[in-house]
């Protein structure tokens, strides 16, 4: 398998408070991997910093051979855009958009035309049960109608990674195994890797493999039985 992103002994600290000391990871292509770890580990902050949201104070990143932590905010901020998806535990919608709006937004971003973002963001509906919900705003969504607009907004780019904080965390359990089972398998239909962080082992069960974050330190892998 290809390395496609990874930690090397990275630290990092809120003030003078330690929140990774010294974390490595290495995620293949096209694998789905599970970080757990109680509240307050790290696990966040080293996805944060997988995905170049975080700079770290020591250690490497590197995605695609390339050193991620030395990157200038404008060429991390071009590659969250053009080649990074992201799904957060409260779906983070924008409240003034339509959600095909909200699906179309990273497209819009990346330059695609509007014509263009909506047909393609209007093809996740269905796909995601969400048919007829297309013009409603985030408010006139339940939880997961609007965790499910979300997942397409992450998607709809067909980015190289997808980082996923807690995608079900705000769910109920039946709402967060359909939006697990939707996740995974347009991941799998599509190549992409997926970086998850849950402290959930029944969402973890869904990925190919987890790791614990434990005091700022990631743990050795434990395969996860199909």
């Amino acid at each position: 398998m290809t390395i496609v992103i990874e930690a090397r002994s990275v630290t990092f600290s809120f003030g003078e408070t330690p929140a990774l000391r010294g974390a490595s990871i290495a995620v293949d292509a096209g694998e789905i991997l599970a970080i757990m770890g109680p509240s307050g580990s790290g696990k966040s902050t080293l996805l944060h910093c997988l995905a170049g949201i975080l700079v770290p104070d020591s250690g490497e990143i590197l995605f695609d051979g390339r050193r991620v932590d030395a990157m200038t905010e404008t060429e991390r901020s071009s590659l969250r855009r053009d080649r990074f998806g992201f799904v957060f535990q409260f779906g983070q919608l924008v409240p003034e958009l339509t959600a095909a709006e909200n699906v179309a937004l990273p497209l819009l971003l990346s330059g695609v035309r509007r014509t263009e973002a909506l047909r393609k963001a209007y093809g996740w509906f269905e796909r995601l049960g969400l048919d007829g919900m297309e013009q409603r705003r985030s408010g006139e969504l339940s939880g997961g109608q609007a965790q499910r607009v979300a997942l397409a907004r992450g998607l709809v780019a067909k980015p190289e990674v997808l980082f996923a904080d807690e995608p079900t965390g705000a769910l109920d359990s039946l709402t967060g195994e359909q939006v697990m089972n939707l996740l995974v398998a347009a991941a799998r239909e599509q190549g992409i890797t997926v970086i998850l962080v849950t402290h959930e082992p029944r969402v973890a069960a869904y990925a190919d493999r987890e790791v614990i974050v434990r005091d700022g330190r990631v743990n050795l892998p434990e395969r996860i039985a199909s």
